[in-house]
């Protein structure tokens, strides 16, 4: 059971790689622009924690678009299919 939660997580993020990475270069051609329509979630400036002797940085953004949205969706029939 555990390795199938594992197998549709790897599954989700490849597809969202590789449709966010799809989207971005499909969608510089005027056809396939939709593609590339998205949203960015998360930290626009990074946090900074400065504790005089260590100084930490956090950030985290993610940028979804609609082909990585097509990926995820792909990616989770292929899943079902397995």
């Amino acid at each position: 059971m555990r390795r199938d939660r594992l197998t549709l997580v790897i599954l989700l993020l490849a597809g969202l790689v590789i449709g966010g990475f799809i989207g971005e270069w499909l969608g510089t051609n005027p056809t396939f622009a939709f593609l590339n329509y998205g949203k960015t979630f998360g930290l626009t400036q990074p946090m900074v924690l400065d504790l005089n002797v260590l100084q930490l940085t956090f950030g985290f953004t993610v940028k979804f678009n609609l082909a990585s949205i097509i990926g995820i969706i792909l990616a989770f029939i292929i899943y079902r299919r397995l």
